[in-house]
């Protein structure tokens, strides 16, 4: 079992916990309509969260995001996935990116060999991924679709995968616990499953929860208004200590290398809007897993903060 450490924001926490399999009640999965895979041009357009006011319009942070990624940003997901997976490469696995956003994350499974297939909801983050494929991947071993995690005949029809990943995604869904399940069918036995899931914070978490709707309900030209006390809240601390310590904005610079190669600032404007938004305790998640006989590999937490406890899991199914 490796001991994980994550910066989560300004903060370095960590936790160890053994390798075991759990027994909880399964949670149901239910349907929801399936959409259309997407097509191949690379403009950006409405997305889901037109459709849904409180719905955080995660494509639209992708595509400034996209702006901003080259080679380096690439070779840090790269070995982000690597070190996450413990695996040197993936020649010859079926990898499954369940809400590809940027599709960073497919591009780096499939620089390491995968024959990769992503997937999101928002249109724009859909149109993200095929963009970054054109300017940095091939079409070959790579096919990408608009559908939902929560949509199983859309995931049956993809098939099942060696290596299921899912980054910060299935909480945002509306329904976590049965896009968690869904997720978990699409992996094959002896395969892996890769997420990441808001750590429950209780009163936190629930305070976090009335900011990001408030966020979202506000016209765009007012969202200053949530987002740069949020950022002063989350950064401001380090910052003044980074300057003290006579080594000013030295976290800030630092974070992509840290963080999967991630933007501070897209992911404070992801964090401050994401939303739906739902959270689960570390033993929620590995009692519901171990119920579907799926085996705890790593964990990576972030203690008693704000952020994403990250899992990987073994299907022994």
């Amino acid at each position: 079992m490796r001991h994980w450490h994550r910066l989560i924001g300004p903060y370095t926490v960590g936790e160890h916990v053994p390798s075991l399999v759990f027994r909880c009640p399964v949670r149901n999965s239910a349907l929801t309509s399936q959409l259309p895979q997407s097509g191949s041009n690379a403009t950006f357009d409405s997305s889901v969260a037109d459709r849904d006011p409180d719905r955080f319009a995660f494509g639209k942070n992708w595509v400034a995001f996209l702006q901003r990624v080259d080679e380096s940003t690439i070779a840090r997901a790269v070995q982000s996935l690597t070190e996450m997976l413990d695996v040197s490469d993936l020649t010859g696995k079926r990898f499954l990116d369940i809400g590809s956003g940027s599709g960073l994350f497919s591009l780096a499974a499939h620089r390491l060999g995968a024959s990769v297939v992503s997937l999101d909801l928002d249109t724009d983050s859909v149109q993200c991924t095929e963009e970054l494929r054109r300017r940095f991947g091939s079409s070959n071993r790579w096919s990408i679709h608009t559908g939902s995690a929560l949509d199983r005949d859309t995931l049956a029809e993809l098939g099942v995968f060696d290596v299921v990943y899912s980054w910060g995604v299935l909480h945002h869904t509306g329904r976590m616990w049965d896009a968690l399940g869904n997720a978990g069918d699409c992996v094959v036995d002896k395969g892996t499953l890769f997420i990441a899931i808001y750590n429950d914070q209780g009163r936190t978490s629930r305070r976090w929860t009335a900011i990001k709707k408030l966020y979202n309900r506000l016209p765009s030209a007012l969202r200053f208004l949530v987002l740069w006390p949020a950022l002063l809240r989350i950064w401001g601390p380090t910052t003044v200590r980074d300057l003290l310590r006579g080594r000013a904005g030295q976290t800030w610079r630092e974070y992509p290398e840290k963080n999967r190669g991630m933007s501070v600032w897209r992911d404070v404007v992801d964090w401050v809007g994401g939303y739906p938004f739902e959270v689960a305790r570390p033993d929620e998640i590995t009692e519901f897993f171990g119920e579907r006989l799926f085996r705890l590999k790593s964990v990576r937490t972030c203690g008693r903060g704000r952020g994403c406890n990250e899992f990987v899991f073994t299907a022994d199914k």
